[in-house]
């Protein structure tokens, strides 16, 4: 495990109400509602954030639209690069309480 995927792992466990999960075949968290928080991919943490959270991080080098397939960005979603480990938490919390907030999808019955 690399000191960055032990660092998300970590910080995972402090965040209210969140469970381990994937996302793309990579760790994320998960919220009640089954709405991902967090992700980790290829020693990044993904977030969701918008608003004055999103001007902030932007500030932060290396920042940038998360694409996990060539040109095809998720909108919203941002990697923060683990040089800025010191904002990973507070990006995770915002970005969990968001997804905590979304309202849970319900599974279509099978025809």
């Amino acid at each position: 495990m690399s000191q960055e995927e032990q660092y998300f792992s970590e910080l995972a466990e402090q965040i209210p109400n969140a469970r381990p999960g994937k996302m793309f075949g990579a760790l994320c968290i998960k919220m009640p509602n089954g709405k991902a928080g967090a992700m980790f991919w290829r020693d990044l943490l993904v977030v969701k954030i918008s608003g004055e959270t999103l001007e902030e991080a932007l500030k932060l080098s290396g920042v940038s639209v998360f694409t996990p397939a060539e040109g095809r960005p998720m909108g919203g979603w941002y990697v923060i690069p683990f040089e800025h480990q010191q904002e990973w938490k507070k990006l995770m919390e915002i970005s969990c309480a968001a997804a905590e907030k979304l309202e849970k999808n319900e599974k279509k019955p099978k025809k």
